[in-house]
């Protein structure tokens, strides 16, 4: 697999924090916000430091309270407004861990996109931590629609993070559009310095409504496509303190030029990255987004979600075809076991605190003869002997000389049997270090999966113990 499964494993931060300045699209309000270093999953979480006990949130999809003009998070009695345009940015940039401190109920708009925000962070830096990415992988299909707007995210299985955007307004400046993001390394130059978007026939409705009062001319692309009044263009001219236009002279109602043809495609695009950001993990797959909204992108994001809660890990991904980390060969280096009791065929994967072992379930293995006849069942206790060779070959991969020692079961807690493995499948293990090795001691979980089934999990501490 390529892209950034394999190039960014590790988790990241900041170097150092930064500030930025600027009004709230809606409430008006000067706004000072600060983005800070955070440790290792830690996440994205937003302090509102006006408030009293200066309470936090966590940025995540199920807080969504409010999706209109921008996405809105809501806790307890704490709100912050458009945070899209900021967690497009961190998102992009591969930033899993960050505080953010703000002093007002919204985010500064700045300029209508993300590109201050990603300024600030490559001049401050980006910090690599320990700790591993945890990414959420797509497997299968996930679809959301919204038949009243005809609105449709469709999330697809790919080998990395991409999205393609399609937008349809009666307009005939942007009546269609589409953009497309295959490498997240050129957000910086492609998507990031595209502005938010909005029709002059809907200012007076937002403005009604107590919103967009911090709106100008330099923080949106405002689309004048229908001719109106002379009188209210004036009208709403001074409303948005700038100087009158000729009301016959249809376009966009600009400081600065346009700078993509397709920019509110592009845009569109910036706001899908930022509510998927509230999924609290980098995803694997690919987005296509037809009319996409705040309101139908929190809808992918929260059944996102709902999987992820189901879940407490994903099933590993397993190609055949790759090469394994380590073949049968290199197993019986780290490994005193032979047959009949050597369970682990090849180890696809490892880090530091977790590993990926394959084993492959033949009808000849010596088990299935009596147990059971005539319904070949792989015992459950050597499902977890099998995870616990996994995760013994993870511990030694960490000592000089592994072939000098062994690791012996202290102790096995909280074991689920939750499907039959039986001949031809293929397990998949994943083992993690619950913390760290100390005195030759080591916590770990284990999953078993067979496709994206979990088969079976237990916790096991373990002792490394030097052959005589």
């Amino acid at each position: 697999m390529k892209g950034p499964l394999l190039d960014m494993k590790k988790q990241h931060t900041l170097k150092d924090s930064f500030t930025l300045n600027g009004k709230g699209l809606h409430t008006g309000l000067p706004i000072t916000i600060t983005f800070n270093p955070a440790p290792e999953n830690f996440g994205y979480k937003i302090k509102r430091v006006d408030l009293e006990g200066q309470p936090e949130i966590d940025a995540l999809a199920e807080y969504v309270g409010n999706t209109q003009r921008g996405t809105v998070l809501m806790k307890d009695n704490i709100q912050i407004s458009t945070v899209e345009h900021a967690m497009a940015a961190l998102y992009a940039l591969k930033i899993d861990n960050c505080l953010i401190e703000v002093n007002a109920p919204e985010f500064p708009i700045l300029d209508g996109s993300a590109i201050k925000y990603v300024e600030a962070i490559r001049k401050v830096g980006i910090k690599e931590q320990n700790a591993e990415r945890d990414y959420f992988i797509v497997r299968h299909k996930m679809e959301v629609v919204d038949e009243q707007t005809g609105s449709k995210l469709t999330l697809l299985p790919d080998d990395r993070f991409c999205v393609n955007s399609f937008i349809e307004f009666e307009s005939k400046y942007i009546p269609n559009q589409s953009a497309t993001l295959e490498d997240m390394s050129k957000f910086d130059t492609e998507i990031a310095a595209s502005r938010t978007f909005v029709f002059v026939r809907e200012i007076m409705q937002l403005r009604n409504a107590g919103l967009i009062k911090g709106g100008d001319l330099d923080n949106a692309i405002v689309i004048y496509e229908k001719e109106i009044p002379q009188d209210d263009l004036d009208s709403l001219a001074d409303m948005l303190g700038v100087p009158h236009k000729d009301a016959t002279e249809l376009g966009y109602l600009n400081n600065k030029a346009i700078q993509f043809p397709n920019e509110p495609a592009r845009h569109k695009l910036l706001d899908v990255i930022g509510d998927m950001a509230l999924i609290g993990k980098p995803i694997i797959g690919r987005i296509i987004a037809t009319r996409p909204g705040h309101k139908i992108n929190n809808k992918l994001a929260r059944l996102i979600r709902k999987q992820i809660k189901q879940n407490e890990v994903q099933p590993p991904l397993y190609d055949p075809n790759k090469e394994p980390l380590f073949d049968i060969n290199k197993v019986k280096q780290f490994l005193p076991h032979r047959y009949p009791f050597l369970m682990v065929d090849k180890v696809i994967e490892m880090g530091e605190k977790y590993i990926i072992g394959v084993k492959n379930l033949s009808v000849n293995e010596m088990f299935f003869q009596g147990h059971f006849p005539g319904e070949p069942v792989m015992p459950g206790v050597l499902q977890i002997e099998a995870m616990a060779q996994v995760g013994g070959m993870l511990v030694l991969s960490q000592i000089e000389d592994p072939e000098r020692y062994s690791t012996y079961f202290l102790k096995i807690d909280n074991v689920k049997f939750r499907n039959k493995a039986v001949p031809g499948d293929t397990l998949i293990f994943r083992l993690e270090l619950m913390s760290d090795i100390r005195r030759g001691i080591a916590n770990m979980k284990g999953w078993t999966f067979v496709g994206d089934k979990l088969i079976s999990e237990a916790e096991f501490t373990a002792q490394i113990v030097k052959n005589k």
